[in-house]
């Protein structure tokens, strides 16, 4: 049966190896051409992201390198090639693999207003609760620009929640160029209380840390950053998979489910026929469906989910259905979370979700001869929408988002959103009300309103800079060039930092056979992207106008 397997990202760093014979550079690099191979002959689809050719060089860049690289820095290397395609199911699994690791005994989590110590081991209380600034003496910013390449991110949110922890190892800070030598300890530059300080970790061998759903729970000899007086809902009973509570002051249901698995205790159908009967019978105005912990399973358990939602007219229309997604909403909780946007009148609150709209999901276990690396290669795609719909993420409708002391004081900012909604001044689709404006020629309200919705909090997961740019070629193409010039311009007012804005500016002046406001216009995009694509294709652009 087809399916999209339930993903447990288990970072490499963090699982315990077994020693095996020396590896040479060779038998190295015969796995890397074995891989590299195997891509090529049996998963060329992957090229989706990244091309052939990219992918090429990165693996002849890294071949030359391979005598040159301890262990550890050739398992990272690995990494990097795989994570080239962007797609969560396709990594590498470090569990039992050729090198043994290292990690430091503290669980990381990015909060609206930063990176905190969300959970450590007791040995390590007095960092508890602090928020990181740098990593080894390099800004915590850059530091995670430098692990990132080893993670297969398939936005930020993925990375957000699967990714972060890698700071706590040497051998990745290390191979990553965080560190200029191997340590045995982490060292966090920490802020807490008004106080700045250093904190060194000690880095023992990896060992699986009790980290549930991206959090460590205060248990025994770990310690979690939370007030344990009390427990918001969305951590309630977390030995359940499937959990609903009423809210009467609310009268609103609340359901949280964290995988898209079958609860031993009840079966999802039986849950979620017992929901609705509920909801059926009793003074219910709401449904709020919690999904921001739910990693994924077997998509082919959504339907009863699904139907019954669509099933129960008292539930499924504008401003009582909500659901809430996040950074771990992954999986086949993205296909969940793709039906629902389908055929329900469902609002979306909190983060984007962890996963392409469409992807690449299912791998196959592919071993490399001579290290025995497990790799795993997905090749199942899927897809809920049309290629044209696809996007980095699914993004709420309704932005929400939980700072450090919202956590710490037990205060949920998202499922708040959802109870507190009005649908008064708010749009479900701020870029179909703007359009509006544009086709009934009201352009000073459109301006203005630009202004507003791109400002305003409620909407900052919309990206209005490439709908706004998406816009203006379709008018292009169109061959309605003055328009599609309004339209450019606009998105520079917006977006004034942006060089794919002044790129674009810039190609509508040259077909309207403004040169000199093209060349102007270019030349800000170059500015802006000196050394990026948007730069070099700008330059490409002036060339072609000398000719």
């Amino acid at each position: 049966m087809k399916r999209t397997l339930y993903f447990c990202f288990c970072l490499f760093f963090l699982q315990a190896g077994f020693a095996q014979e020396q590896l040479t550079a060779a038998d190295w690099q015969a796995d890397l051409r074995f891989l590299q191979q195997t891509v090529h002959d049996d998963y060329p689809f992957l090229f989706k992201k990244v091309t052939a050719e990219k992918f090429d060089a990165e693996v002849e860049k890294f071949h030359r390198g391979i005598p040159q690289m301890a262990d550890h820095e050739i398992l990272a290397g690995f990494s990097r090639i795989v994570a080239l395609f962007g797609y969560g199911h396709t990594d590498i699994g470090w569990f039992g693999g050729p090198v043994n690791y290292h990690r430091s005994r503290f669980n990381l989590y990015y909060f609206s207003d930063g990176l905190y110590v969300q959970g450590v081991h007791q040995d390590h209380r007095d960092a508890l609760g602090a928020r990181v600034t740098a990593v080894e003496g390099m800004p915590v910013g850059k530091a995670l620009q430098a692990i990132r390449p080893l993670v297969p991110a398939e936005n930020d949110q993925y990375f957000k929640a699967f990714g972060i922890n890698l700071l706590a190892v040497p051998e990745a800070l290390h191979a990553q160029g965080v560190t200029n030598e191997l340590k045995t300890t982490v060292t966090l530059s920490l802020e807490k209380d008004g106080r700045a300080f250093e904190y060194s970790f000690p880095a023992p061998e990896a060992t699986r840390l009790p980290v549930h759903y991206s959090l460590m729970p205060q248990e025994g000899e770990w310690l979690d950053a939370r007030d344990q007086s009390q427990t918001p809902l969305y951590l309630q009973e977390l030995d359940r998979i499937s959990f609903f509570q009423y809210l009467p002051e609310q009268r609103t249901v609340y359901v949280r489910q964290s995988q898209i698995q079958d609860d031993p205790q009840e079966a999802i159908p039986d849950f979620y026929a017992r929901v609705f009967d509920f909801i059926e019978k009793n003074e219910v105005e709401k449904l709020v469906l919690d999904l921001r912990l739910n990693g994924g399973g077997n998509n082919y358990k959504n339907k009863p989910i699904v139907t019954g939602i669509i099933r129960t007219e008292k539930i499924d229309q504008a401003g009582k259905l909500f659901v809430i997604i996040g950074r771990r909403t992954f999986s086949a909780c993205q296909n969940l979370v793709n039906e629902l946007d389908n055929y329900t009148n469902a609002i979306f609150v909190g983060e984007p979700t962890a996963e392409n709209i469409n992807f690449y999901g299912d791998n196959n276990r592919v071993e490399l001869p001579h290290s025995k690396l497990a790799v795993y290669l997905s090749f199942a795609w899927w897809q809920d929408k049309p290629q044209w719909e696809n996007a980095d993420w699914l993004a709420p409708h309704l932005a929400a988002e939980m700072s450090f002391d919202d956590y710490r004081s037990n205060r949920d900012p998202v499922l708040q959103a959802a109870l507190e909604f009005a649908d008064d001044n708010f749009l479900l689709d701020p870029l179909a009300y703007l359009r509006g404006l544009f086709e009934t020629g009201q352009v000073e309200l459109l301006k203005s309103e630009s202004v507003r919705l791109v400002h305003d909090p409620k909407y900052r997961f919309v990206d209005f800079e490439d709908q706004i740019n998406q816009a203006g070629y379709q008018l292009l193409n169109g061959n309605r060039i003055q328009e599609a010039m309004f339209v450019f311009g606009l998105n520079t007012e917006l977006f004034p930092g942006s060089a794919n804005a002044w790129d674009s500016y810039g190609e509508v002046h040259w077909k309207a056979g403004q040169k000199e406001k093209a060349v102007e216009y270019y030349r800000k995009a170059i500015s802006l992207d000196p050394d990026g694509p948007i730069g070099e294709n700008a330059r490409k652009m002036l060339k072609e106008m000398e000719k």
